[in-house]
């Protein structure tokens, strides 16, 4: 297929595709899936190998959200019975890190519910970070806390935060119909915040909202634009008591399609795949990794994922292999650039999932057909479990 050889070819030098080109990935059928999943596997293998880095959440502080993002459980009124508890105490935060490090994560995501950290906050975060830090050497540390206000990017980074998270989520014209408490340019300027900080950034999206593939695509390219280091990519999870809970559009293949389209646009980029693998990928979650070079290991914010050991095996089955702690994540041209850039941090990634917009949220829905036409997918209710273990409970964490 002419596109898809040109897709690679474009990929290999770094250079940015059309929007034609990048829509014409989506429309592809399912037939041709395959085909797909085997050119931006080539691009992902240039710059990244066969290596899969591994992330592991820590929901420092669960609900109690005043913003009404229609694609989170953890919104303003929100009736889905998930966990909610205030901050956990630095040493809880750092027990549960320790879990998914112990599983073979390589960082860690710290995530707080909410429009944006106080000050008092941010310091709060701060002793967090650095008992984290203290009990376990070489770990990356991203933190997700929503909008940030001067000075707090900072901040973090003094304390030791090696990135920052916070995603577009979706278009800027059709933000406001996922989100009314705050807006698209809110987000841009706190992605800006941690660039400045010299902090990695990572920002996303979520697929699946009722989203057209202009949509998708809008989103992709404005990410390009941003040059984050990290970029997840969230599939809804359709939580009942959310707006979004009826959403069951996405397909596996159509997954495939959105992380492939998301490679070929940010080819030396940390795609990671977040929020809602287990419910739409399914069974194909292994050719995912042919697309994305990064996962969450074990649970997410407020919904169970696939046993860590599930995620091990997989990962080794698929002919992949676990990125280590000495590995530097990002391709030496990034990493160098990174370097360049005073009191900024060599690596890069994060992603994960919060009312204020982090990188692995719960909800769905899209046209999986490519061409603006709604196919229904089976509802798969069964695959979407709250989670009641790990922090903020008794009981012992999925890593």
């Amino acid at each position: 297929m002419d596109l898809l050889n040109t897709l690679v070819d474009k990929g290999l030098r770094r250079e940015l595709p059309t929007r034609e080109e990048a829509l014409a990935v989506l429309a592809t059928s399912d037939d041709d899936v395959l085909d797909v999943v085997a050119a931006a596997g080539k691009v992902r293998r240039q710059w990244f190998g066969r290596r899969v880095k591994l992330n592991y959440l820590v929901n420092l502080k669960s609900g109690l959200c005043p913003e009404d993002c229609s694609y989170c459980s953890q919104r303003l009124g929100s009736s889905t019975g998930i966990l909610k508890y205030s901050w956990l105490k630095p040493d809880e935060a750092s027990k549960a890190a320790a879990a998914g490090l112990a599983g073979g994560a390589k960082r860690v995501c710290l995530v707080a519910s909410g429009r944006g950290p106080t000050d008092r906050d941010v310091d709060r975060v701060a002793g967090t970070i650095k008992a984290i830090k203290e009990q376990n050497e070489g770990v990356e540390v991203c933190a997700c806390l929503g909008l940030l206000s001067d000075g707090q990017a900072e901040r973090l980074r003094e304390a030791g935060a090696d990135a920052y998270n916070h995603n577009l989520n979706t278009s800027e014209g059709t933000y406001g119909d996922i989100t009314t408490t705050h807006t698209y340019a809110d987000r841009v300027d706190t992605v800006n915040k941690a660039h400045a900080a010299g902090l990695s950034a990572c920002s996303g999206l979520i697929a699946g909202m009722g989203e057209t593939d202009e949509d998708l695509v809008d989103v992709v390219f404005s990410l390009r634009e941003l040059d984050p280091d990290s970029v997840p990519v969230n599939f809804l999870i359709p939580v009942e008591g959310t707006p979004l809970a009826k959403e069951w559009n996405l397909t596996p293949q159509r997954c495939l399609r959105i992380l492939a389209m998301v490679r070929f646009v940010c080819p030396d980029v940390e795609v990671r795949i977040a929020g809602g693998r287990e419910v739409h990928l399914r069974t194909l979650q292994p050719l995912a990794l042919h697309l994305a070079n990064s996962i969450f290991l074990g649970d997410y914010l407020t919904t169970e994922g696939q046993a860590g050991q599930a995620d091990l095996e997989m990962i080794a089955d698929a002919g992949f292999v676990v990125e280590g702690s000495e590995e530097t994540t990002l391709p030496r041209h990034r990493a160098e650039a990174r370097d360049a850039v005073p009191g900024s941090h060599a690596d890069a990634g994060c992603g994960a999932g919060c009312g204020s917009g982090c990188g692995s949220h719960e909800g769905s829905g899209s046209h999986p057909d490519g061409c603006g036409t709604a196919v229904a997918n089976e509802p798969r209710t069964d695959l979407v479990a709250v989670r009641r273990r790990g922090a903020g409970t008794d009981l012992a964490p999925n890593a």
